[in-house]
C-alpha cells in the first residue's frame, strides 16, 4: 500500500525534477490576505505573486500546503465526522507556474504523474473543462487520448475560477476518478453527480484573464497555472478506500483514540473517533502556527474545534484530560513532513491540556443544564436563545457546540434570541465601564472594540502581513479618509505590530499599498486587545476597507525583543545573586536599552553587579532555545513562573522559559509574559549593566544594554580610556596607575595649599586687622579658596582675637562666598547671621544662615570692597 507520506513525497519530487522549487507549507494564518480567516487553498500564499505585487527568483513552484476550512465562507466543521471526505484540516498538493508554462504543459504533467507516476489506469479517469474552453478540450484529446464523452463541458462557475470580484481569473479543468458502476452516482454535470462514484482528485486552474469591475475581461500578459490535489482524497484512491478516514494517516489517529479510550474504532462511537482524529490535526497545526484558543477571531474557531473534540471524548467516557495524549500519534505520522509539530510540541501539549482542564470543569454543569432544558422541549422544539447565550457566557459553550448537541436529538437553537442576548450583554458592559473611571481607555476605543472586535496579532510568528483598514481616527474623530501629511491612528483587522504593554515599547514600521505609504511611529494596546497604529500618511490617501501591507521595522523589533529577553535573564540572575526578595517594580524594554526597577533596600555592590552580569552572559552563551507554552495563571505559578509587574492576565497566559534548568527547575527563567522574545538566547548578544541607582524608598533601578547597544557602549568606554591615556601621555594599560599617581600628587599639593592658606589667614593678607569703635575687625580676601574650607580658617582666626569680628571672602569657581565669625562677647550686639544677610545681596546672593557666632552665605561675585565697608559701618554704629 502506498502511504500518504509516500504520495506527498512522490508528488513534490516529480515536480522538482521538472524545474519546480519545492517550498515548505505556508502558515495556516494568511500573511497576505486579510479577507481570509485561515489559509484555505494551496494558492493563497502565492496570491501577491499572481497579482504582480511580488516577484520571486523562481517561475515554478510546488507545495504540500496545510489548509483549514472551519470558519467564514469555507466552513466544513458541521460535516466533519459524518461524511467520507469533509475535514477541518487537510493537505492541498499543487504545482504553480508564474507566467512560465500554461495549459499544454500542466495537462501533460498531470496526466503523466497520474498514469505513469502513480500507475492509475486511463480507464478510471475523466475530466471536465469550462464550456467554451476548446483549447483545454483539444489538449486532453491529444495528450490523454480521451474521447469526447470523457471530456465533460461545464458551463457553471464550478469550472471558472476567480480570485475575487476583480483580479486574475480563468477556466479550470477538473480530473475525476471513477470508482466503478457498483457505486451509486453519475458523472459531473449529471443529475446524479452528488453520488460517490466519481470523485474529483485534481483541479487545474488556467489563469489567463484579468476581470475588472463590471465583468470586463482582458487577457493577462503572462498566463499562469494554479493546481490543487487534496492529499487525503487522493490517498484514499491510491489505497483502495472510498473513505478518507480509512487512509493510513487518519486511521492511525482513529486507532490511537480508540486504544486510549478502550473503545472499538468502528463501533458505537465511530463518528466520535473520526471527529477527534480530524480535530486533533486542526488543533495541533493551528497552535504550531501561533493561534491560541480565545473568545475572538481565529482563537475562537480553534476553541470551537478543540471543545467539539473534547465533548466527543467526554461522550466516549474520558473523565480526565486525554486530548493532548493523542499528540504523539500525530507527530509520529506527520512530524517528519511538518517539523513545526516537533518544534512546538511543548506549547501544543500545554495548550491542549490547559484548555481541556478548563472545559472539563464547565462541561458537566453545562450539559446538565442543557439536558434539563431539552427534557422540557417538545419533539423538534427550539432552545431559547437566552439559554444558549447563558451556556456560552457562563460555561464557555460556543453556539455551534450547543447546536451540535441539539442536532443529535432533533432540536434547534433560536439564533436570533442568542444574538439579542449577546447584544444586551455588550450594552451592560458599556454601562459598567462608563462608571468605572478607568481613564486608561478612551471611549472611542471602547466603541471601536465593540464594533470591530479584537485585533488579530501575528507578531509572534511574522513581522509582515496584509491587513484590512477598519477605521481611521484623528483624536476622537473618525475619518472617512486620511490624506498626505495627516497624523492619524489606524485600526487593522490583523497586525504583526506589537502594541506597547508589559514594559515593551510598541513597534514602528510602515503600512503600504499602491500609491500609499504610512510611517508608523508608535503602536499601543487599547481595551486589552485592540492594537492601535499611530503614524503619518507620507504618500497617497487611505480609507477604511483598503488592504495594506503592514511591515514591522525588523531591526528595531530585533533590538527590542533582545532587550526584553535579557530582562527576563536579569530578573532571575538578581534573585540568584542578590536574594529572592528581589521582585520587579517596573520595566522598560526599548531598542537601545532596558530599564529594570526592583525591590531592594540597599545599593548593590560592584561585586554583586559583576556577578549578575556574568550570570546573564553565561546564559546567553548557552544559546539554548526560548520556549513558549500556554496555560492558566495558576498552573504557571505552580511551575515557578513569575508574573510581571503591571500585567493583567486572562484565562490563558503565555509562559516563557529561558536557559537550561536543573534538578529543581525545568528552566533557568520562567515568567508569564505576553511580549516578543528571541528564539535562542545567543541572539541577545553581549549584556552589560551601565548603571544602578535608587529611585524611591526600597526601589533600585538598573539600566543595561545588550547586542549592538552593548557593543556601542563598550566602544564609547574604550574611546574615553584612550582619550584619557592620550592626555596622560601613557598607553591605555598604564593609564590607571598614572591617574592614581596624579591623585596622590594632587592630595599632597592640596595639603600644602591648606597649610599656606592657614598661614595666610593667621599671618595677614591683603587687609590687616583694624580696630573700629573698640572692636577688632579682621578681613581677608582669599582668592580661589574652596568655600568648604572657610569655616575652619575662620575658627582658627577668631581664636586669635580677644574681642572682634572676622570676615573671610573667597572667589572660587567665579562665585563669591563669605563667612563671618563674631566673638561671644559681641554676639548679642553684632549677630553673625544678621551681618551675613546684609553682605549677601552685595555679592549678588539671596541671604545666608548659621549661628549668632558664625554664619555663611554665597553670591554671584566676591564684592569684597562693598562687604568690608558695610562691616565697618555696622561696627561704627555700636
Amino acid at each position: 500500500m502506498t502511504s500518504t507520506n509516500d504520495i506527498r513525497s512522490t508528488f513534490l519530487e516529480y515536480f522538482a525534477e521538472r524545474g519546480h522549487q519545492i517550498l515548505p507549507s505556508a502558515s495556516l494564518v494568511p500573511q497576505n490576505d486579510p479577507s481570509l480567516l485561515f489559509t484555505n487553498a494551496g494558492m493563497v500564499p502565492f496570491k501577491n505573486i499572481f497579482t504582480g505585487q511580488e516577484t520571486t527568483p523562481y517561475k515554478r513552484a510546488t507545495t504540500a500546503q496545510k489548509v483549514v476550512r472551519a470558519g467564514g465562507k469555507h466552513n466544513d466543521l458541521d460535516n466533519v465526522g459524518y461524511t467520507a471526505r469533509h475535514h477541518t484540516f487537510f493537505e492541498m498538493m499543487g504545482n504553480f507556474s508564474f507566467g512560465d508554462y500554461f495549459k499544454a504543459e500542466v495537462i501533460e504533467f498531470a496526466w503523466n504523474l497520474l498514469t505513469k507516476g502513480f500507475g492509475i489506469s486511463k480507464e478510471k479517469l475523466l475530466v471536465t473543462v469550462y464550456s467554451d474552453d476548446d483549447e483545454a478540450a483539444a489538449l486532453w484529446r491529444k495528450i490523454a487520448g480521451f474521447s469526447d464523452d470523457k471530456i465533460i463541458r461545464i458551463s457553471t462557475s464550478d469550472n471558472f475560477w476567480r480570485m475575487g470580484d476583480t483580479g486574475p481569473c480563468g477556466p479550470s479543468s477538473e480530473i475525476f476518478y471513477d470508482h466503478g458502476p457498483d457505486v451509486a452516482g453519475g458523472p459531473p454535470g449529471s443529475p446524479e453527480e452528488d453520488g460517490d462514484r466519481f470523485v474529483e482528485i485534481w483541479n487545474l486552474v488556467f489563469m489567463q484573464f484579468f476581470e475588472e469591475a463590471g465583468g470586463k475581461r482582458s487577457a493577462l500578459p503572462r498566463p499562469s497555472i494554479d493546481t490543487g490535489m487534496g492529499l487525503e482524497r487522493f490517498a484514499a484512491i491510491m489505497q483502495g478506500k472510498r473513505d478518507n478516514y480509512d487512509t493510513d494517516t487518519i486511521r492511525a489517529l482513529i486507532e490511537a483514540s480508540a486504544d486510549l479510550l478502550h473503545q472499538d474504532a468502528d463501533g458505537h462511537f465511530k463518528m466520535s473517533h473520526r471527529v477527534v482524529a480530524d480535530h486533533l490535526r486542526s488543533t495541533a497545526f493551528l497552535i504550531s502556527d501561533g493561534v491560541l484558543p480565545s473568545r475572538e477571531g481565529r482563537g475562537y474557531v480553534l476553541r470551537r474545534i478543540m471543545r467539539r473534540a473534547m465533548r466527543h471524548l467526554h461522550m466516549m467516557g474520558a473523565k480526565d484530560p486525554v486530548f493532548y495524549r493523542l499528540l504523539p500519534a500525530l507527530i509520529q505520522q506527520m512530524g517528519h513532513a511538518y517539523p513545526e509539530l516537533v518544534r512546538h510540541q511543548a506549547l501544543i501539549t500545554e495548550t491542549m491540556r490547559g484548555e481541556e482542564e478548563r472545559f472539563a470543569a464547565l462541561l458537566t454543569r453545562g450539559l446538565s443544564l442543557l439536558d434539563s432544558e431539552m427534557a422540557q422541549l417538545s419533539d423538534r422544539g427550539t432552545l431559547p436563545g437566552e439559554l444558549a447565550f447563558k451556556l456560552y457566557d457562563t460555561f464557555g459553550f460556543p453556539l455551534d457546540l450547543t447546536q451540535d448537541v441539539l442536532r443529535e436529538r432533533g432540536h434547534k437553537v433560536d439564533e436570533a434570541g442568542f444574538e439579542a442576548a449577546m447584544a444586551e450583554q455588550r450594552q451592560r458592559a458599556r454601562a459598567a465601564w462608563v462608571g468605572s473611571g478607568d481613564a486608561a481607555v478612551e471611549t472611542v476605543w471602547f466603541d471601536a472594540r465593540d464594533r470591530f472586535g479584537a485585533t488579530e496579532f501575528f507578531g509572534y510568528v511574522t513581522e509582515q502581513a496584509d491587513a484590512e483598514v477598519q477605521a481611521i481616527f484623528k483624536g476622537n474623530d473618525e475619518l472617512a479618509e486620511a490624506t498626505e501629511g495627516q497624523d492619524v491612528a489606524l485600526l487593522l483587522n490583523q497586525s504583526p505590530f506589537y502594541g506597547e504593554s508589559g514594559g515593551q515599547v510598541g513597534d514602528h514600521g510602515t503600512l503600504t499599498a499602491d500609491g500609499l505609504d504610512i510611517t508608523i511611529t508608535d503602536t499601543q494596546k487599547k481595551n486589552g486587545d485592540l492594537i492601535v497604529h499611530y503614524g503619518r500618511v507620507v504618500k497617497g490617501s487611505v480609507k477604511p476597507g483598503m488592504t495594506v501591507r503592514a511591515t514591522v521595522d525588523h531591526e528595531r523589533r530585533t533590538s527590542v525583543r533582545a532587550h526584553h529577553s535579557a530582562t527576563h535573564l536579569l530578573h532571575e540572575a538578581l534573585r540568584r545573586q542578590v536574594g529572592e526578595h528581589v521582585t520587579q517594580k517596573g520595566s522598560l524594554n526599548a531598542p537601545d536599552r532596558l530599564r529594570f526597577d526592583i525591590s531592594q533596600p540597599r545599593p548593590l555592590t560592584a561585586e554583586e553587579l559583576r556577578a549578575v552580569e556574568e550570570d546573564v552572559n553565561a546564559r546567553i552563551r548557552e544559546n539554548s532555545a526560548v520556549t513558549t507554552r500556554l496555560m492558566t495563571p495558576d498552573q504557571a505559578r505552580n511551575e515557578g513562573a513569575m508574573a510581571l509587574f503591571g500585567e493583567k492576565y486572562g484565562d490563558e497566559v503565555r509562559v516563557v522559559a529561558m536557559g537550561d534548568g536543573d534538578e529543581n527547575r525545568s528552566a533557568y527563567s520562567i515568567e508569564l509574559c505576553g511580549g516578543t522574545h528571541v528564539e535562542r538566547l545567543g541572539e541577545i548578544g553581549l549584556f552589560r549593566i551601565i548603571s544602578e541607582a535608587g529611585v524611591a524608598s526600597g526601589v533600585r533601578r538598573i539600566e543595561a544594554v545588550c547586542g549592538r547597544s552593548a557593543e556601542q557602549t563598550i566602544a564609547a568606554t574604550e574611546k574615553q580610556l584612550h582619550d584619557m591615556a592620550d592626555l596622560l601621555k601613557v598607553s591605555p594599560a598604564e593609564a590607571p596607575q598614572r591617574l592614581a599617581n596624579l591623585l596622590e600628587e594632587r592630595k599632597a599639593l592640596n595639603a600644602q595649599i591648606a597649610s599656606l592658606q592657614h598661614k595666610l589667614v593667621v599671618g595677614g593678607g591683603e587687609s590687616a586687622n583694624e580696630t573700629i569703635n573698640g572692636v577688632t575687625l579682621a578681613t581677608r580676601m582669599l582668592g580661589d579658596v574652596n568655600p568648604r574650607d572657610l569655616k575652619s580658617l575662620a575658627e582658627t582666626l577668631i581664636k586669635k582675637i580677644d574681642s572682634g569680628v572676622v570676615a573671610l571672602i573667597s572667589g572660587a569657581n567665579d562665585r563669591g562666598s563669605i563667612i563671618i565669625a563674631v566673638t561671644k562677647d559681641l554676639s548679642e550686639r553684632l549677630n553673625a547671621v544678621d551681618l551675613v544677610r546684609l553682605a549677601s545681596p552685595l555679592m549678588g546672593g539671596k541671604g545666608g544662615g548659621g549661628r549668632p557666632t558664625m554664619a555663611q552665605a554665597g553670591g554671584a561675585r566676591p564684592a569684597e570692597d562693598e562687604v568690608f565697608s558695610m562691616l565697618r559701618e555696622q561696627i561704627a554704629q555700636l
